[in-house]
């Protein structure tokens, strides 16, 4: 039960940092403001820093789920099993607010938040 937890953490965390590549590094990207329902390149570059800023809040989701499946798999599970559950419970958090925002948000939400609720679901029963 352990590996396939570590697998749905592991692709959580992974899709969050692509999420991350694609608002911090790649917003003003025409294929990548469209995904996002921007309307302009203009609203792009004026909603950048703010993209910018939410990027990062993905990336360090991300890594406190790598960090935990880390910790984990090395011996240290209480404090693994905690951190995991924080930074995927988080994720499920900020699609579930996604979701709260627009019912066209749905298929973002589950996007972003299907595989972080699996991974938790499975490290609550794993250990």
């Amino acid at each position: 039960m352990s590996v396939v937890a570590s697998v749905f953490v592991g692709l959580a965390a992974l899709l969050h940092v692509y999420i991350f590549w694609m608002e911090s590094i790649a917003w003003t990207r025409p294929e990548v403001w469209k995904r996002f329902s921007v309307a302009d390149q203009a609203t792009a570059d004026v909603t950048r820093p703010m993209a910018y800023n939410q990027g990062f809040y993905n990336l360090f989701l991300a890594l406190g789920a790598g960090l935990g499946l880390v910790l984990w798999w090395t011996g240290h599970e209480t404090a693994g099993r905690t951190l995991v559950l924080f930074a995927t419970g988080s994720m499920v958090a900020a699609a579930t607010v996604l979701l709260a925002s627009g019912r066209h948000y749905l298929r973002a939400a589950l996007t972003q938040g299907t595989l972080p609720l699996l991974g938790f679901v499975l490290f609550l029963l794993a250990g």
